[in-house]
């Protein structure tokens, strides 16, 4: 039987230390093909490529983490996603992991994550897939603590299968592997940014601004990907992509829409 082929892909850039620690975790569970942006593509959502060419390139440097083969991307973490499946991919892959990526994407995070929107991607398409993140920021975060817990995870995907319709989120804290707990399913924790732009004025005089802000958790709940953080616990959030708040359709159906 050939091995399993996954298609490994992230927001951060095809150099970037996360991507290169999930290639190498990936090739001893089977055939990797990596495609992934020429550059970082963070907090890039699901933006796809429209209204400019997109570019790939095949990557000849040895990386000697176990890819069979690589490509970089001109284009956003969806965009990659999408190349991979339909034009560099020989066969459909398995499943699709992305990142890990370098910072948290729990809690309302995922919607901006382009990690995860590539993840989702795969998912529209059909195929099993699985967004990682590790909670350090920095370029050279140690990824080895998260090596078994990748791995588990990928193989139960790959054995059970993810529901149709269904991404699993999985964020990992910035702790050794001794110190983490365990693995705990949970719900994306209610939060959001309490944002402000800082303002400043260029040696021109033309205005511009950085955003800025402070994650604000509003959720004290146990049964959160927050709390399984906070707590040493990895946390998995099965994430869906059809947005229908299917809960309200009753209620809103009582609304006078259709009367003159």
């Amino acid at each position: 039987m050939a091995k399993p082929l996954i298609l490994v892909t992230n927001d951060d850039g095809i150099t970037a230390p996360g991507l290169r620690s999930l290639v190498g975790f990936m090739s001893a569970l089977g055939d990797v093909i990596v495609v992934a942006p020429d550059s970082p593509q963070s907090g890039m959502g699901h933006a796809i490529t429209l209204d400019n060419t997109l570019y790939t390139k095949r990557m000849t440097k040895d990386f000697n983490d176990g890819a069979k083969e690589e490509y970089s991307c001109s284009g956003t973490p969806a965009d990659c996603v999408k190349l991979g499946l339909q034009e560099l991919s020989e066969r459909k892959p398995d499943i699709c992991v992305s990142g890990i990526n370098h910072g948290s994407n729990s809690s309302i995070n995922v919607i901006y994550s382009g990690t995860m929107s590539a993840a989702i991607e795969a998912g529209i398409e059909g195929i099993p897939a699985i967004g990682f993140s590790l909670c350090d920021y920095t370029w050279r975060a140690d990824f080895s603590a998260t090596k078994i817990f990748v791995q588990k995870i990928v193989a139960e995907a790959l054995k059970n299968g993810i529901p149709q319709g269904v991404v699993l989120n999985v964020n990992i804290p910035k702790l050794e592997e001794k110190a983490i707990k365990g693995i705990k399913i949970c719900r994306q924790a209610r939060a959001n940014w309490k944002e402000k732009f800082d303002k400043r004025t260029s040696p021109m005089g033309k205005d511009y601004y950085w955003l800025t802000g402070e994650f604000e958790l509003l959720d004290k709940g146990e049964d959160t990907d927050e709390w399984a953080l906070a707590n040493g616990y990895i946390s998995v959030v099965p994430t869906q992509f059809d947005l229908t708040a299917h809960h309200t359709i009753q209620q809103i159906n009582t609304w006078s829409l259709n009367e003159s």
